[in-house]
């Protein structure tokens, strides 16, 4: 069995006197893809918020690489190999392509080798490549979404966290998306994916971990869950 990469205990998160997180448990294992599903409002991009350092939480403790990150601010743990694309993008507006992937290897000091990445992530992304010395806030909503996971990558992560790739995209560009996050999987980098579309998500992931009101109520292999009766009714519209 592969070595865990992150591992989530009892985790607990309060907005003022709302329990946004309730207590779960969570674990990631080098080189999985897993999903995280649930309704809008049940704690997923909290969770992630949790992971990376952007919120406090109340009581629990979140592991990465076997060591406690509580307190550790974002921009460390990115250092660490912990990186992710926020729900919405947050890509650089006014700055081109080629700008936002070098902001995404700020941590970065090889240049050769930051070159040779941004070369990678054109071939990865060819749209990009079309469009290098475009201003990121010009690009439509799917293309300001490669670039974000491109910048993402570009700190060559060991853990990539994705809340929402496919929010607000077209079908097409949704199917590319897949596409891409099961590339990225394959090429060994370890993927924890936030996802509204369900049944690409756990056509996608090997294992699968479903929330609601704050806990973690049902967790199994990804492709089982695509035939579990309670799954498909609530989030497959079967």
């Amino acid at each position: 069995m592969k070595d865990t990469l992150l591992k989530i205990s009892n985790l607990k998160v309060a907005y003022g006197g709302i329990h946004a997180i309730k207590g779960i448990d969570l674990e990631i294992r080098d080189g999985e893809l897993v999903t995280l599903i649930g309704a809008n409002g049940a704690g997923k991009t909290t969770t992630m918020k949790a992971i990376t350092g952007l919120q406090a939480w109340a009581g629990g403790e979140i592991e990465y690489l076997g060591k406690s990150i509580k307190g550790v601010p974002s921009h460390e743990l990115l250092r660490q190999g912990l990186a992710m694309v926020p729900e919405g993008r947050g890509v650089f507006a006014r700055m081109t392509i080629t700008e936002n992937l070098q902001m995404g290897a700020y941590t970065r000091d090889d240049t050769a080798g930051i070159s040779d990445d941004i070369d990678r992530m054109f071939n990865i992304f060819p749209r990009l490549k079309e469009r290098a010395n475009q201003l990121a806030g010009t690009m439509s909503g799917g293309e300001q979404q490669m670039l974000a996971m491109a910048r993402a990558l570009m700190s060559q992560p060991r853990l990539l966290l994705l809340d929402e790739p496919s929010m607000g995209l077209s079908p097409i560009m949704v199917q590319k998306i897949f596409e891409v996050v099961r590339d990225i999987s394959a090429q060994g980098v370890t993927v924890l994916l936030v996802e509204q579309n369900a049944s690409l998500a756990l056509q996608a992931a090997d294992r699968a971990y479903v929330m609601d009101s704050g806990l973690i109520t049902m967790s199994g292999d990804s492709k089982q869950m695509l035939d579990d009766p309670k799954v498909k009714e609530a989030y497959l519209g079967e």
